[in-house]
């Protein structure tokens, strides 16, 4: 299964699902939700907006520049297909016995 490149970073898909249940998020509202530092989220909203993934918006604010973030819809659309795919994984899975612990496990064969 091939999953979008921009969408397998963890940290920019937090980002889109960040933005996915928000009209728009400044950096500072971003970076909260997300917990990148800085650096790193800078760069990954770059590489997000180079994408088309988002768009960003600058307003002043109190007099001071304020960059927000929206998710545009080809960004909500590669979010909803790349969650679709991982549904499917899911889905698709064998039922497996759940593992056994150490402590849950007994050797027959030792019992005396």
């Amino acid at each position: 299964m091939d999953f979008d490149r921009h969408l397998t970073s963890s940290a920019r898909l937090s980002i889109v699902a960040a933005l996915v249940n928000s009209d728009r998020l400044s950096f500072t509202e971003l970076k909260a939700r997300t917990g990148l530092a800085d650096g790193n989220l800078h760069i990954q909203t770059k590489k997000l907006e180079e994408g088309s993934y988002l768009v960003k918006t600058k307003r002043l604010k109190n007099g001071r520049p304020v960059t927000f973030f929206s998710l545009s819809p080809e960004g909500l659309t590669a979010f909803e297909l790349h969650i679709r795919k991982l549904q499917r994984i899911l889905d698709a899975r064998v039922t497996l016995p759940r593992p056994v612990s150490r402590e849950e496990y007994q050797d027959a064969s030792r019992v005396w």
